[in-house]
């Protein structure tokens, strides 16, 4: 594994190459996190202990998977625990946040986001919903602007939203703040204290299987309505399995969904590795890989949609070309007609340079 000197000992005591290696082995040219992120060892071991034992009826502790994920998470974001919901979808999430406006309120979002985060508030007709260019988030919250909801990062080509201008605007009008980290969290210096609420699902960035995502609520809990509190959400779950739920828990963990266990099983170790690292040895690591591919793109004469400080980067006009890349051992995405790429811990130089390799023929 190739790193640059600031990835090998920003943010961590343990040598990132190190680590990768002996993590992730992939079988091919995989640069397609901003889809789905690859799996360390240490979390397909203890899924497949967790299933194993499951067969053998004796079941691992999995409800304390679920806390030692959300405790892993709070950390990475800077929130304490009490204040992450786990569950296993952003728009259950997206539209637990719809729930909490009243008829007639405005909901600001960016041109062209991810539908789980901005149709929830569709599907409430009696809500008024304003699409922007990204760019124009912030100069566009105004008086009356009830709620701005919008992805940190842009699944459709990397571009990074202007979060403490947003957050500024926010303030002086009175609005609250939904932020959508699925494709940020992991790499992006994210600070969930800042914004009302946060989302975020783990099998990208943060390399957890799929079932796992998170909710980051105010101290107070917002808003928020437990539209869909099951035991689980109880101050006593195991007190609540039966007829209604007597006491609602006093923190975040009121808006759980029934968790998806297995997935837990291995999420809290691909959270720990994370952790391991460092946000900030995996955000250098992953930018310089995609400011390579930016430079070799010049020297072919493409050029990518701008959204510098992102590692994701996305090519307008070569999309039709990932059926050939797949072809080719070469694992990215089509993405409304661009070629997006998408840089990880697991990457090396090599692998750009096999990219652009057959990009140039």
């Amino acid at each position: 594994m190739e790193t640059t000197e600031s990835t090998q000992t920003a943010g961590t005591t343990a040598d990132f190459a190190s680590l990768v290696r002996d993590e992730f082995a992939p079988r091919n040219t995989y640069l397609n996190s901003a889809s789905s992120g690859l799996m360390p060892a240490r979390t397909v071991a203890a899924m497949r202990v967790a299933v194993e034992a499951a067969a053998a009826g004796a079941p691992t502790d999995m409800f304390g998977d679920v806390e030692a994920s959300r405790a892993s998470f709070a950390r990475l974001v800077g929130v304490p625990g009490r204040r992450v919901a786990a569950g296993a979808s952003v728009a259950v999430y997206s539209g637990l946040v719809a729930a909490s406006l009243p008829a007639g309120a405005e909901v600001l979002t960016a041109e062209g986001d991810f539908s789980s985060t901005v149709n929830p508030f569709h599907v409430r007709s009696e809500l008024k919903v304003r699409a922007v260019p990204l760019e124009r988030l912030a100069e566009s919250i105004r008086p009356g602007t009830a709620l701005v909801a919008v992805s940190a990062a842009q699944s459709a080509d990397g571009r990074i939203a202007d979060l403490p201008a947003i957050r500024a605007a926010a303030r002086e009008h009175g609005a609250r703040t939904y932020i959508d980290a699925s494709q940020a969290a992991g790499w992006l210096d994210f600070d969930a204290n800042a914004y009302d609420y946060s989302a975020c699902v783990a099998f990208k960035w943060l390399l957890c299987p799929r079932g796992v995502a998170f909710l980051v609520v105010p101290e107070d809990l917002g808003a928020l309505p437990p539209l869909f509190a099951g035991w689980v959400a109880g101050e006593h779950p195991w007190d609540s399995c039966y007829g209604p739920v007597e006491e609602l828990a006093h923190s975040a963990r009121r808006f759980d969904e029934s968790p998806a266990l297995f997935s837990y099983a291995g999420a809290r170790h691909s959270l720990g590795l994370l952790e391991d690292i460092g946000v900030d040895a995996v955000r250098a690591h992953d930018l310089a890989l995609a400011d390579r591919f930016r430079a070799g793109l010049a020297t072919l004469g493409h050029e990518p949609v701008p959204a510098p400080g992102s590692p994701i980067v996305s090519v307008p006009g070569l999309g039709v070309r990932q059926g050939e890349l797949s072809a080719a051992g070469i694992e990215v995405s089509n993405r409304a007609g661009n070629l997006r790429a998408a840089f990880h811990l697991y990457n090396t130089s090599t692998d750009v340079d096999r990219l652009l390799d057959v990009l140039s023929s």
